[in-house]
């Protein structure tokens, strides 16, 4: 990054709706997805909330513009007292990738799951998402496990 460049991740703010949306639309149809506006309007709501039990949002601001985000969330293990982290969602605007913002907030990521005293961070990708997975392989560590779903 230039000296120009500020890169800012922090907490989701309810003034964020709008730009939120945005990227979370965009993460969504990365994955040839979509969810109705009252899924936008109930996970918002949940990542501003309280409830422990809910999602947390982290979102990357550079020079005053929204560019990337991150949902994770906390929840107990069998194998383990301490609970641990899932981040379910990891999103940068194309226009900026390769300029730190994915590293920045999965390392934001694992702040919070430290301060939180969870030493397990998880997360999944599908195995074609190569760009990310060069990330991912620098930040973390390739497990040989192979999800399942009910399908």
């Amino acid at each position: 990054m230039t000296g120009s460049d500020a890169l800012i991740v922090r907490p989701l703010q309810a003034s964020d709706r709008p730009a939120w949306d945005t990227l979370w639309a965009a993460y969504l149809a990365f994955y040839e997805t979509s969810r109705p506006q009252d899924i936008f309007d109930t996970y918002f709501a949940r990542l501003l909330g309280d409830d422990p039990q809910d999602y947390n949002c982290l979102v990357a601001e550079l020079d005053g513009r929204l560019v990337g985000l991150t949902h994770y969330l906390f929840h107990r293990h069998g194998w383990s007292v301490e609970n641990v982290c899932y981040l379910q969602d990891l999103y940068a605007d194309p226009t900026v990738r390769g300029r730190g913002i994915g590293r920045a907030l999965i390392e934001g990521v694992y702040a919070a799951a430290d301060a939180a005293g969870a030493p397990s961070v998880y997360w999944t990708t599908q195995h074609f998402n190569t760009e990310a997975r060069k990330l991912y392989d620098r930040i973390g560590r390739l497990t040989p496990f192979i999800k399942y779903d009910r399908g």
